[in-house]
């Protein structure tokens, strides 16, 4: 198992980890099987989407923003509801495909990270690729 700790330096934000998941089912030697890519934490996601456009990132956010928006009183005590709702929402982990050695994506598909409770250091994303 391979770990990803990323920073994040804004309240949401959304970050591309297609390369790093791509090099590591490449360096994993595995050809055909299934790679898993997990976030541990109840205020992060994890999302196949489109990659080419930021602008996409910029509307993912806000259409999650009008979901759960921050300015609204929740019953969680945390102050941070609004995240782990926009992290139920996208959810924690995927699963992709791994055919000849590679990983199974679309043309316009990748791979994002997205922080719903930032600032914060050490965020994980653990990626697991097993062979089938």
């Amino acid at each position: 198992m391979k770990t990803l700790t990323l920073t994040t330096k804004s309240k949401t934000e959304i970050t591309d980890i297609t390369n790093e998941i791509r090099e590591a089912v490449i360096t994993s030697g595995v050809k055909e099987g299934i790679c898993v890519v997990f976030t541990p934490h109840t205020t992060t996601g994890v999302m196949l989407s489109e990659n080419v456009d930021p602008r996409l990132q910029r509307d993912l956010l806000g259409s999650l923003a009008r979901i759960a928006p921050d300015n609204v009183r929740y019953a969680h005590g945390g102050g941070n509801a609004a995240a782990h709702i926009k992290s139920a929402r996208t959810g924690v982990s995927i699963t992709i495909p791994v055919v000849g050695g590679r990983p199974l994506l679309g043309e316009w598909q990748g791979v994002l990270f997205a922080e719903f409770d930032g600032p914060r250091e050490a965020r994980e994303v653990m990626i697991k690729i097993i062979a089938g």
